[in-house]
């Protein structure tokens, strides 16, 4: 069963003076590459998400964002009245040094000052964390939900692909036998139009055979159709394999390749762009299967 690298996930959890909300996206990666945007105060616990979010999640480009609302009334700023006071007076100094009118609204114009509110440091709580970490893993269970459900459609999705390339597969049987006579006939027709010369036939047939035999797919055909069989059982697997899927598409795409450098003929090689057409499909999906 496939997952996709697609992924959301958002999770709210209460202590008893702010509420912890937490926020998860996936997209698909190469690798694992985690984008963080938490308060100052949990930054000492970034490498312990990182580790977490790595190990439930494997692949993807994820971007974790933890937020907290204020629930109670306890005011964390403060005004620094010494602050105040200090930029009170130079301020009234200047205003008559230089001869500027004072400002109607003093008490307005003091607060924009830098340093007049100050904002109380908040202390790390591990029993908030406890409490930070139970939201995590509900958020990141409807991530792997969400992916679960995704990669079932696409799971749908590439299988139809892989069955339309079976049955373009057995389309180009018509043209086999047709193309084969139509050699034979090319050749047998240039040789007439030689005129009248002395020829090995026997050494001509020799010749011909190995020139059919050369242009023979059947091969590749069944190569393709293993290939085919074996992409169709790793959607199966128990756990997500992207990356295998990958090397599969590959080998299906060699096979495909040298089916329309032999096929020397034009309804053949129509049938052949078309199976590469749903062979870049399955390519650009499996890009999201974790």
């Amino acid at each position: 069963m496939i997952h996709s690298m697609t992924g959301y996930g958002k999770a709210s959890a209460e202590c008893p003076n702010k509420k912890i909300i937490v926020e998860i996206k996936s997209l698909n990666s190469k690798q694992f590459d985690l984008f963080t945007r938490i308060p100052f105060v949990y930054r000492q616990k970034e490498i312990a998400l990182r580790n977490y979010l790595n190990k439930e999640l494997e692949r993807g480009k994820v971007d974790l964002t933890i937020s907290m609302e204020q629930i109670s009334k306890d005011v964390s700023s403060k005004i620094d009245i010494s602050v105040l006071e200090q930029y009170y007076q130079e301020l009234k100094n200047v205003s008559q040094k230089l001869g500027v009118a004072e400002p109607h609204d003093w008490l307005t114009t003091l607060l924009r000052l830098p340093d007049v509110i100050r904002q109380d440091m908040e202390e790390f709580d591990e029993t908030e964390w406890k409490t930070v970490e139970e939201a995590l893993e509900k958020a990141t269970a409807e991530v792997i939900a969400f992916r679960i459900q995704e990669g079932n459609m696409l799971s749908d999705l590439l299988t139809l692909k892989v069955e339309n390339i079976r049955s373009l597969l057995q389309d180009i049987e018509p043209f086999e036998a047709e193309r084969i006579e139509y050699v034979k006939n090319k050749i047998t027709e240039n040789i007439i139009s030689l005129g009248n010369i002395d020829y090995d036939k026997n050494r001509l047939e020799q010749e011909m055979i190995y020139y059919i035999e050369k242009l023979d797919v059947n091969e590749e055909k069944n190569r393709l159709t293993n290939h085919l069989n074996y992409f169709l059982e790793t959607l199966k697997e128990k756990t997500s394999q992207g990356k295998k899927l990958g090397f599969i598409a590959q080998e299906m795409g060699r096979e495909i390749n040298t089916l329309g450098s032999k096929s020397n003929h034009s309804e053949m090689q129509r049938v052949v762009v078309r199976m590469k057409d749903e062979l870049e499909q399955i390519k650009e999906q499996i890009l999201n299967v974790l």
